[in-house]
């Protein structure tokens, strides 16, 4: 961690997230807890020796080697999700944990694809994610919304059937559903895939992201901002692409980087390398995030102290960051208004530190 004064400065700064899985938060507590619970069987400890206990899952978890490999222990840990108190549970528990690190604002991922396949209802899903989100506007304070991803590594048609399942459920209008992203495996199926889905997206007026040059070269950042995307999920190879770089910073698109992330899927060797220097000085707007956080071992705090440590940033260029999480967030004015007013009162109390 950082040093004690600034920690306490990262602690307290008002933070939005706007890149995490909430599946991503499944500790193996958890994935114990409601395999037992519900009666899902977990791989057998004898072909896959990471299952045999709590311990050995967590360990295994500081050892991914790549995107794919990581997504594997995902799509297991998932299965574990059945009923719709679980979905709220597990919503639950990361609001807590964000809470506690000083977000104010979540925009959270949710990935109900795998979970219908497995015969799960669309409505069980969302209604379980929905009651969490209540609660942690209800009990903390946060706001929230709820962004539905789609996973590349499952067939177009999978994403059309959770697409209608939206529009019958008229989870747009009600503001149930804040917007669409996609996430999964970068490289290898068609980058835009779901270019019919997020053309009609668009007619309707929903909010578009979508996960680009994390593994994938910036072709992959250029392809979404062509389908309607207006932000960008990673996004840290924009950095090989000057004049898209430039295209980035004019139309004020934002990158929700995930640092720890980068590290722990060998994106980068060291948050050092994570091109948060580059994209400050380019006028660059990106929030810091912690993408699948019971995986990788950091929620957003650790996510920003690891980024203070690395790149050692003034007081001023952390407001920054916070300023433009909130300016770019899905949320109304008058919420803006308070977010900002929080952030210059939480930099006022720490001037010792200019």
């Amino acid at each position: 961690m950082c040093q004690s004064t600034w920690h306490d400065f990262l602690r307290g700064l008002p933070k939005c997230e706007h890149h995490v899985h909430l599946e991503g938060c499944l500790t193996p507590e958890l994935i114990f807890s409601l395999a037992a619970k519900n009666q899902v069987q977990l791989p057998d400890a004898a072909t896959n020796p990471a299952y045999e206990s709590i311990e050995t899952l967590t360990a295994r978890y500081g050892n991914f080697t790549s995107l794919d490999d990581f997504l594997h222990f995902y799509f297991i840990g998932m299965s574990v999700l059945n009923q719709e108190s679980d979905f709220a549970d597990l919503a639950w528990a990361y609001f807590q944990k964000a809470h506690a690190d000083g977000v104010h604002h979540a925009e959270v991922f949710f990935d109900p694809q795998v979970h219908q396949d497995r015969g799960i209802p669309y409505e069980t899903i969302v209604a379980g994610f929905v009651a969490g989100c209540k609660r942690a506007e209800a009990e903390l304070g946060l706001s929230t919304r709820l962004i539905l991803c789609f996973v590349r590594h499952l067939p177009v048609a999978s994403a059309e059937k959770t697409y209608q399942d939206i529009l019958d459920s008229r989870h747009f209008e009600s503001d149930v559903i804040h917007g669409l992203g996609w996430s999964s495996t970068e490289v290898g199926p068609p980058k835009d895939m779901y270019r019919d889905i997020y053309a009609s997206a668009a007619q309707r007026g929903v909010r578009l992201t979508a996960h680009a040059g994390e593994e994938g070269d910036p072709t992959h950042i250029s392809v979404a901002l062509e389908l309607g995307a207006t932000r960008i999920d990673h996004g840290i190879r924009l950095v090989e692409d000057p004049v898209l770089m430039q295209r980035i910073v004019d139309e004020g698109i934002l990158l929700t980087v995930c640092p720890l992330s980068n590290v722990q899927l060998k994106c980068v060797k060291s948050v050092a390398e994570v091109p948060i220097r580059t994209f400050l000085d380019a006028g660059v707007k990106f929030s810091i995030n912690s993408d699948d956080p019971a995986y990788f071992g950091g929620y957003i705090l650790d996510n920003y102290c690891a980024v203070h440590e690395a790149f050692a940033l003034s007081v001023d260029e952390w407001r920054t960051i916070a300023v433009n999480s909130v300016s770019e967030s899905w949320i109304g004015e008058e919420r803006k208004k308070e977010l900002f007013e929080s952030i210059d009162a939480h930099v006022l109390k720490f001037a010792e530190l200019v």
